[in-house]
């Protein structure tokens, strides 16, 4: 079942093109990014706008129907970072290339979504060759 597609337009409109765990830019890749519930139909996920939000074909796959992982830190399960509840800049900072996990929501999201995976340093890397990285916050 899709999304409806005046609600996927709204949601990608928000995004501004923009992966809204990672931050990557979806003009520069080779698939469509994915409309995506944080919290997911079979753990009651609505297809509402504050349910909906825009993520790169990694984050979302590896996401899956995931809400909660492993703080490497801690040993504890947390909840994963949600983009429209929570600051991006307040879990995450940007360390070169790499997304670094401030928090012990953000150290399990960069795992869970293996948000630094090699190939996504090497795309980072041509984004700021085209002025896309690093994004603005």
């Amino acid at each position: 079942m899709t999304v409806p597609a005046e609600l996927a337009r709204a949601v990608r409109a928000r995004a501004a093109g923009r992966c809204q765990y990672c931050l990557m830019h979806e003009s520069l890749q080779g698939a469509s990014f994915h409309v995506e519930h944080v919290i997911p139909r079979s753990k009651g996920g609505r297809d509402v706008l504050d349910n909906l939000v825009l993520a790169c074909p990694g984050c979302n796959l590896r996401k899956t129907s995931r809400t909660m992982a492993m703080d490497s830190k801690t040993g504890e399960r947390v909840q994963l970072f949600h983009p429209l509840c929570q600051t991006w800049q307040e879990h995450f900072r940007l360390n070169g290339f790499q997304i670094e996990g401030l928090t012990d929501v953000g150290r399990a999201t960069v795992e869970a979504l293996d948000m630094n995976h090699p190939r996504r340093l090497r795309i980072r890397e041509v984004e700021e060759r085209f002025g896309l990285y690093p994004p603005v916050f």
